[in-house]
């Protein structure tokens, strides 16, 4: 591309919330860097209190590339890090990235052409799961499943058009200014809380599967259970919150832990007829396993129903144990919060 077409392409800040992520930061922000966007590039990286050495190698990428800069998120929670990051970046175009995630080749440069082509407010695609270790390969395995986590377009691919939520995302600037950023008291599903408020806005989600980013999954079965029954416990917030946001794809792992918990208890307890809810999930859960392992190491393969239960059980805990007190925080602390969304809270 010649010099004038490069200058008249929309410059671009890259927005990083990172804690604890000595393991991926460094890759992590080469492959941004490594991007074949012409057009001009900073990444603001938003760091919180971590315990390993992330904060060193950050300082390393500072020093190193003059495109690279630190801005300090003192909560560490990862809302009001992108929050930080977008007040000290300075372009149009955001792009969010994780410090576990890991852009694939044209990936600014599809996202830029994407928001013009299409009118759009946030363009996103697949968050394509890839291991690094056997219990990471299942995890991927799972997170990139129908039987793992439904029909998501960003985990399992699908063609493209306009979606209620995309992973991570490309903003115009101009939206997350006039919509206040993230909503800081959404410690999770922050990104869907957003979208939400940008289609409500008139705004265009685009998904497409042109975009990847390569994202590396929890490395330990605690890690696991901890991420997604956050999720799950922030996502019955979410429900909460905006009407009408239930669908059955949220409601199966509530239902398979009532199931699988109360056939356990009821099984030893009353009569051993219970026993099958449980058994019936194991089933399901090991032919699944066969059916997603295809091309895995025999480890893997043998970790696979680990990672699905853990997955879908943990995430139907968090859901079933989400405070009502929670969403009533949050709902007083959003100013488009209604009355009927506050009724649906106590």
């Amino acid at each position: 591309m010649n010099t004038k077409a490069a200058e008249e392409l929309p410059a671009v800040s890259v927005i990083m919330p990172v804690l604890n992520e000595e393991r991926h930061l460094r890759t992590a922000v080469r492959r941004i860097l490594e991007q074949e966007y012409p057009g001009e590039l900073e990444v603001v990286i938003a760091l919180g209190p971590s315990s390993d050495r992330t904060d060193e190698i950050a300082a390393e990428l500072v020093a190193e590339d003059r495109r690279v800069k630190t801005v300090p998120n003192p909560t560490g929670r990862t809302p009001a890090a992108l929050n930080a990051a977008i007040k000290g970046s300075s372009h149009p175009i955001v792009v969010r990235v994780d410090g576990h995630g890991l852009l694939t080749p044209g990936y600014i440069d599809t996202a830029v052409r994407l928001l013009t082509e299409m009118e759009a407010a946030n363009v996103g695609g697949i968050m394509h799961a890839e291991g690094e270790t056997d219990w990471e390969d299942a995890v991927a395995a799972a997170m990139t499943s129908k039987i793992g986590v439904g029909n998501a377009a960003f985990h399992t691919g699908g063609t493209a058009g306009p979606a209620d939520t995309v992973y991570l995302g490309v903003f115009r600037r101009e939206v997350l200014e006039r919509l206040g950023g993230y909503n800081e008291e959404f410690i999770r599903a922050q990104d869907w809380e957003l979208n939400y408020r940008i289609r409500q806005d008139g705004g265009l989600i685009w998904f497409t599967p042109q975009l990847k980013v390569t994202y590396r999954p929890r490395p330990s079965v605690r890690a696991l259970a901890k991420q997604y029954k956050d999720y799950g416990r922030w996502r019955r917030v979410v429900t909460r919150y905006h009407r009408g946001s239930v669908n059955l794809r949220y409601l199966a792992p509530p239902a398979a832990f009532l199931g699988v918990t109360l056939g356990l208890v009821l099984g030893a307890a009353v009569h051993p007829v219970f026993l099958a809810a449980p058994g019936a999930y194991l089933l399901g859960i090991l032919g699944g396993s066969v059916v997603e392992g295809r091309g895995l190491s025999a480890k893997a393969k043998a970790l696979l129903p680990v990672a699905l239960a853990t997955m879908h059980l943990s995430w139907g805990f968090g859901f079933l144990t989400s405070p009502r007190s929670l969403a009533r925080k949050v709902i007083a602390s959003t100013a488009p919060a209604s009355k009927d969304a506050l009724s649906q809270a106590r």
